[in-house]
């Protein structure tokens, strides 16, 4: 028997194996984007899964840039953003939408030329997006305490016609992370500074309702498990702890509290493994399963980086990706993770 061997049974004798078995995530690839100066941020991401391309926001380089996923190379960068934040791909018309939160609006691109088709103006921090592919329509926060009002906006783009074509008023100081339910025909978006969460209808284009967590502070990520109708909202609760609550759709009510790592800022449900992926500030992607009796189990957290805090779960490719800041000595990088049975 060799030493490797041995080691390995003594550590499955003290329960080793089992800690191991529970490996969520296994990192596939790393693709840095070494042009990137310091800074603490890279907001939301997009695939273009034909062409194999990730677009990514490195914010301190006040750019886009797009990364192919078969080189692990940096293939493009699309430079002169104020503060971009969150991208659409949008594969039928080639389109990037772009949400520029320093210009305060939507800057459209082609997205083989890379050059700008269209700019289109809403009110500063242009920030979060949910698109609706049956009709077309991205609905885009913005507003808010940045724009000096004590009321934010969610503006829709009808990206078939690229034209704004309305607004839904939410009176809450900030918005953050909205999902879009599209059989039920609703929108969930977070409200931060109230640890609340806005139910919208989308036909009538307002709120119906306002759910208020006690659970979760500072509510700033969301994802949804539509077969057992949870919500899942992840809070920071403070610089170092936070939290997943899970909330029943049907009844809004907050159901439970799952302890996570702080500054969260990207939640993701993989309903094959029936997993929530929680990216957080501390460097760790935090991992619960839901078991057959509706309980939630921590798998082991993996590492990824300090203020690595923003994701993007394709089901499709099976793949996590999380973006890395430039910080101290690490490189600005896209770390991609698979999902291990």
């Amino acid at each position: 028997m060799n030493l490797r061997l041995a080691l390995l049974l003594a550590l499955c004798s003290f329960g080793g194996c089992f800690a191991l078995a529970q490996q969520p995530l296994t990192l596939v690839q790393s693709i840095e984007m070494p042009e990137v100066p310091a800074g603490p941020y890279v907001d939301h991401m997009a695939l273009d899964l034909k062409g194999q391309r990730l677009f990514t926001t490195p914010q301190a380089n006040k750019a886009v840039d797009v990364l192919d996923l078969k080189t692990g190379k940096v293939l493009h960068t699309i430079p002169g953003f104020g503060n971009p934040h969150a991208i659409l791909y949008r594969e039928d018309r080639n389109h990037l939408y772009i949400t520029d939160g320093g210009a305060g609006a939507v800057r459209i691109f082609d997205a083989s030329s890379y050059r700008e088709i269209q700019s289109i103006k809403l009110q500063t921090d242009a920030d979060g997006i949910g698109y609706e592919p049956e009709t077309g329509y991205l609905y885009v926060s913005n507003g808010g305490d940045i724009a000096g009002q004590d009321f934010s906006l969610i503006s829709i783009i009808d990206t078939n016609r690229d034209q704004k074509i309305g607004d839904i008023r939410v009176d809450a100081r900030g918005l953050e992370a909205m999902l879009i339910d599209h059989q039920g025909g609703r929108l969930y978006i977070n409200l931060p500074e109230e640890n609340a969460i806005a139910v919208i209808d989308l036909k009538q284009r307002s709120v119906i309702a306002t759910w208020q967590l006690t659970k979760g502070k500072r509510n700033m990520a969301l994802a949804i498990d539509k077969a057992s109708h949870q919500l899942y909202v992840g809070c920071r609760d403070t610089d170092v702890r936070g939290s997943i609550v899970v909330v029943d759709l049907e009844a809004g009510k907050e159901l439970e509290r799952l302890p996570i790592g702080g500054w969260v800022d990207s939640l993701f449900y993989d309903p094959e493994r029936r997993r929530i992926y929680a990216s957080s500030g501390i460097g760790e992607v935090f991992t619960y399963e839901r078991q057959a009796d509706g309980s939630y189990k921590a798998l082991e957290s993996v590492d990824t980086a300090v203020m690595a805090k923003t994701s993007l779960y394709s089901q499709d490719l099976d793949r996590l990706f999380v973006a890395v800041p430039h910080l101290g000595g690490t490189t600005a990088k896209v770390l991609v993770f698979k999902p291990q049975q």
